[in-house]
């Protein structure tokens, strides 16, 4: 009796879950970036906190967050202060085109763009030695290739430090002797060398490997070895060095994950590595010298995603994020280890505990392949009260949806839908065989994956399958059109955010700085200037758009350089043509995703609202459809 007693309260609880409204969820505040101000009193971050990203100081004795740029515009994603200086560093682009350019803010508010020119994009790599220089990349000579700067802050006269006409990524030292080259060959293979910038003497790290991928990570301090990842002999990348006298490498870690990124504070004092752990994020700090372990602290919920070592090695800003709250900014004592908190950015109108934090499961695929996924269950979801479902696939070729903060999931499950985030075959993070198991059969072999979840959710006892949408950016927009199309009775809607509806075009359209990975794609995907085209031709869903018997949402950038409006506008078409639903909204100031508020807001109510019209009211018929057009 006290067991059917307590169902009922539990029962009760949920069913009273509040229903917040999308504003609710986006008066959340996004922040990232973490740089110490000369004075030690202040962290500089970026943070969209006016709806717009811009940067802001965040002072270390408590106090709100204060805005060093008011951009109403385009996003402003700070970089850094200036050693010893006030001033800052930042990059911004213009509505979306991800033609970036490095900017510079005096004291007294002024700018200067630093990287001047048309249709260039720039990006900050790194301070050099003695921090009176900073190295950058930019496309200016050559828009499919970045050569690399060195820019003198007395003079903000750039040097040439290397020209590259084949497509590397650069790593410079920082004593400018040394250079990291990494050339990418596919998708699952890439070489390394190391060039030194005095004599031009160049060497192949671990030379004549197949199917290896090398990625460099940075120069010791000392400018003594090169850390870089290899998944050489193994599953996952792990972290090794390489002395640049000798030619000796060593492994400095070997997780059975991935290593994410490695890196020195500023004097070598710490080494801190990332490592992604089934989908979480594992943050490894070491001092340097002894490789002793420095205990992080426990955090109650979420985890410690990223963390900022202070010049002077005496503190460590630290973002914890977790998928009940947003990424709040905290500073630890490294000597004491005593931590406080910065920042509150989940939206004071939303409880944390009115959300989900989603379970990491596996289901089994066609082939019985174990696919792992991010299940997230609405509070009011039961046996006696079958919920709808939507399906979740995130970017690529490649990506993975992973554990952490997202307002658009959240704000769904809020509202009554089980969402299942699929990593299908193809996915990172889950070794080079799984990443392997798609390629050259995308949209066939991943999109099995997805309608086999279909089987798992049957088997939770509170998802009607019949009510189960597939939605998703991207490459994850893409299998939403390939669902829709290729599946047609199987899902009950489409929701798709900038996807690709035709593969020859798409891979024929590739921003010309994408030179450097072009034929990489092509090895994974096909060459559309080949016989690959009839396949591709086949997997495009622009060309079977008769097959579509459900309704879809489709959401796009005008500005996207990656996936053009065009494909947008003419999936769109082709459903309205055969007298589909397919509803369309155009964001006129964005690229490839949206990073404004206002957009952003607007882009998740449509898709909640067309979920609830054709999904959770179980209308998903066919029928002429309308075009929002703005």
């Amino acid at each position: 009796m006290l067991a059917a007693l307590a169902l009922l309260l539990t029962a009760q609880v949920r069913a009273t879950v509040p229903q917040y409204t999308i504003e609710q969820f986006m008066n959340t505040t996004a922040m990232f970036g973490a740089s110490f101000a000369p004075d030690a009193k202040s962290i500089l971050v970026t943070s969209d906190k006016s709806g717009i990203f811009n940067a802001y100081r965040v002072p270390l004795d408590g106090g709100k967050p204060e805005p060093l740029t008011t951009s109403t515009t385009d996003g402003v994603f700070a970089i850094g202060y200036l050693p010893g200086d006030a001033r800052l560093l930042y990059s911004q682009g213009k509505g979306g085109n991800e033609n970036d350019h490095l900017y510079l803010r005096n004291t007294d508010g002024t700018t200067r763009d630093l990287t001047p020119g048309d249709s260039l994009k720039a990006s900050f790599i790194d301070w050099a030695a003695g921090d009176t220089s900073f190295y950058f990349a930019t496309n200016g000579r050559d828009r499919r290739y970045f050569d690399v700067y060195e820019m003198p802050l007395a003079s903000w006269t750039p040097r040439l430090v290397f020209q590259d006409t084949t497509g590397y990524q650069v790593v410079p030292s920082y004593d400018r002797k040394w250079l990291a080259l990494q050339r990418t060959i596919t998708t699952n293979n890439s070489q390394l060398f190391v060039r030194n910038s005095q004599t031009g003497e160049q060497r192949e790290i671990s030379p004549h490997q197949t199917d290896v991928q090398l990625n460099p990570q940075g120069f010791s301090r000392d400018n003594r070895y090169l850390y870089f990842t290899t998944d050489e002999g193994s599953e996952f990348a792990w972290l090794a060095r390489f002395d640049v006298t000798t030619g000796k490498i060593d492994t400095v870690e070997r997780p059975e994950w991935d290593v994410w990124f490695a890196y020195e504070s500023k004097h070598g004092k710490y080494r801190v590595i990332g490592v992604n752990v089934d989908a979480h994020t594992e943050i490894r700090l070491y001092e340097t010298a002894t490789n002793r372990r420095v205990q992080l602290p426990k955090v109650p919920t979420g985890e410690i995603t990223g963390v900022e070592i202070s010049p002077d090695e005496r503190s460590m800003a630290l973002y914890i994020n977790g998928s009940r709250a947003p990424s709040n900014l905290f500073v630890m004592d490294l000597a004491s280890r005593s931590m406080r908190q910065l920042t509150q950015n989940l939206s004071p109108d939303i409880e944390a505990a009115n959300l989900v934090d989603p379970q990491v499961i596996r289901f089994t695929s066609y082939d019985s392949l174990k696919v792992p996924s991010l299940l997230y269950r609405p509070q009011t979801a039961s046996a006696g009260a079958k919920a709808p479902a939507l399906l979740w696939i995130h970017g690529g070729p490649g990506g993975q949806s992973r554990v952490g903060y997202s307002a658009f999931v959240q704000y769904v499950v809020n509202h009554g839908y089980v969402v299942l985030a699929v990593n299908n075959r193809g996915s990172t993070g889950y070794g080079k065989s799984f990443y392997k198991k798609d390629d050259r059969r995308h949209g066939e072999a991943d999109l099995d994956d997805i309608v086999w979840s279909k089987r798992y959710l049957a088997s939770l006892g509170y998802v009607d399958t019949s009510r189960v949408a597939i939605g998703g950016g991207s490459y994850g927009g893409y299998l939403t059109l390939a669902g829709v199309t290729y599946r047609p009775e199987t899902f009950a809607a489409g929701v798709d955010f900038f996807g690709i509806s035709n593969w020859v075009r798409t891979l024929r359209s590739i921003p010309p700085y994408w030179e450097s990975f072009r034929k990489a794609l092509y090895d994974e995907l096909g060459d559309p200037n080949s016989a690959d085209s009839v396949r591709l031709y086949r997997i495009s869903p622009l060309f079977h758009a008769d097959q579509i018997r459900k309704p879809v949402l489709v959401l796009q950038g005008a500005n996207d350089p990656r996936v053009l409006k065009v494909e947008s506008d003419q999936i769109v078409e082709a459903v309205k043509q055969r007298g589909g639903i397919a509803e369309y909204v155009i964001f006129p100031d964005e690229g490839h995703g949206f990073i404004k508020k206002e957009n952003n807001i607007r882009a998740y109510r449509t898709a909640l609202e067309f979920l609830d019209r054709y999904v959770k009211s179980g209308t998903a018929t066919r029928a002429t459809g309308t075009m929002q057009n703005q």
